[in-house]
């Protein structure tokens, strides 16, 4: 590794370049932290709040389905933060794997523009729209 590259001797992205995609996927994960603790807070506990019987708003039907609604809709949001948290955590420990950046069904580097945009990206966009094309 005396080009000071990341790999096994083809070369790919070299430490400088991985430590700017991590730098990028912390960020992601903090602002990902960040959006599920502002559901938290905002919306699912806040709906907690006005039900029940100490609550000092009505108990009207209508009211009680807006809330849950709400409730449903701060918990799918999270969810899929969750989801995306999980990607980002993958593509860390590829990092520490020296796999981050490879195509996992070509072997061959994903773009570094791609990886800009996409960070935690597992396909280069040749396999990534062959996927879409065949619906897998």
């Amino acid at each position: 590794m005396s080009d000071n590259t990341y790999d096994d001797g083809k070369r790919r992205y070299k430490f400088e370049d991985l430590k700017y995609f991590r730098e990028i996927i912390e960020k992601k994960q903090k602002a990902v932290l960040k959006e599920i603790g502002y559901l938290e807070e905002n919306s699912l506990k806040r709906v907690d709040e006005y039900s029940g019987d100490s609550s000092t708003y009505t108990l009207h039907m209508a009211d009680q389905g807006t809330d849950a609604q709400e409730k449903e809709k701060a918990f799918l949001f999270a969810s899929r933060e969750n989801k995306f948290l999980n990607h980002l955590g993958r593509a860390m420990r590829r990092m520490d794997e020296g796999t981050y950046g490879l195509c996992m069904e070509c072997s061959k580097p994903i773009q570094y523009a791609r990886l800009e945009a996409v960070p935690h990206a597992t396909l280069c966009i040749d396999c990534k729209k062959a996927r879409e094309e065949t619906g897998y």
